[in-house]
């Protein structure tokens, strides 16, 4: 404290003040004045240097404290139950170090996504990539035209996945980052869900899967028919949404299987259920299902794990969100959900 010139300047001044007032207690009241004075001043002077010194010891600790965390130390719990300025500093400062802390954990969870994106979209691009080049090897050395429309054809399949995976990880990143604005209106429930199946109508003819589009209207008693009602979404985020179910659905079910969409309207949310009769998602799997480049055991040799991922960040994105049942062997039941007020 002696090395602080602040505190050097005080005490002097205190000093001279007290041997100021002291004199002149002795002018004019005498002998006695002078030690009253005296006394008086010391006593104000050691309490002003205690008092300041422990300010200065409370400061300097929360300057160690600051340092630690700049250093990259934890940031410690520095409250205490006091009043006063130092309390209020104290409180301020562990605030603004908590949210430091915080958001230094998110840029280093942050990172490590990065890095594991990177990584899996690295395998997701190698494994086409290797095919290609293995083709194209082929090619330059192969005459027979009908092996050459085979190797183009492989060729054109394995582009179209890199294709797919490029522009669904372009679509995600977006929505990550808040580029894209969901535009909500009212669409019919009943055009959505034909919307959602056209391009799936070829595939389930051919695999001889029935598909059963059922609306109900839930807000009314023993859930009556309902002929149509709306839904407030974004129309085509929405449909891609749930065209990456039922397009899950139909890759996991045997030919003669069953889909079947039903929505439902209720009080608090507008519902649609796609259920299927495929191999269902076992135990271990059903948790991790909308995590990004997750491939459950039943999952096929294309697939990537992205597509149920997409899905759930778009509803996410609409204050929405998808839940899933499943039975493995049984089935498995998506329900979206559109809640009419936000939760």
């Amino acid at each position: 404290m002696l090395n602080n010139k602040e505190f050097k300047y005080m005490i002097v001044a205190a000093a001279v003040l007290t041997v100021a007032a002291s004199i002149c207690g002795y002018a004019f009241c005498g002998v006695s004045a002078f030690f009253i004075m005296l006394m008086l001043g010391i006593t104000l002077t050691t309490m002003f240097a205690v008092t300041t010194i422990r300010r200065y010891k409370d400061l300097d600790a929360l300057n160690s404290y600051l340092v630690s965390v700049l250093a990259g130390g934890e940031a410690l719990n520095i409250l205490d139950q006091e009043e006063g300025e130092i309390s209020l500093l104290k409180t301020n400062i562990y605030k603004a170090t908590t949210t430091l802390n915080y958001q230094k954990n998110l840029l280093t969870k942050d990172k490590v996504a990065l890095s594991n994106a990177i990584a899996d979209i690295s395998h997701q691009l190698k494994t086409p990539l290797t095919s290609m080049i293995v083709m194209n090897d082929l090619l330059k050395s192969e005459d027979d035209k009908d092996k050459r429309i085979e190797f183009l054809q492989t060729q054109s399949n394995q582009l179209d996945r890199m294709n797919w995976l490029i522009q669904t990880l372009l679509k995600l990143s977006k929505i990550d980052a808040g580029t894209i604005a969901m535009k909500t209106e009212k669409v019919a429930v009943d055009a959505l869900v034909r919307e959602v199946i056209k391009p799936f109508e070829i595939q389930m003819e051919l695999k001889d899967i029935t598909c059963s589009c059922i609306y109900l209207d839930a807000s009314k008693d023993n859930n009556v028919a309902a002929a149509n009602f709306d839904i407030n979404c974004d129309i085509n985020w929405t449909i891609e949404a749930i065209q990456n179910i039922v397009k899950n659905c139909i890759e996991h079910m045997e030919s003669g299987g069953t889909l079947t969409i039903s929505a439902s309207d209720t009080n608090i949310y507008n519902e649609i259920i796609i259920e299927d009769t495929g191999c269902g998602i076992s135990t271990e799997d059903l948790p991790h299902i909308f995590e990004r480049f997750y491939k459950g055991k039943n999952a096929g040799k294309n697939s990537v794990g992205i597509g149920l991922a997409l899905a759930k960040t778009i509803m996410n994105g609409q204050h929405g969100d998808i839940v899933v049942e499943s039975t493995e062997g049984a089935g498995t039941k998506f329900s979206v959900k559109f809640y009419k007020t936000i939760i």
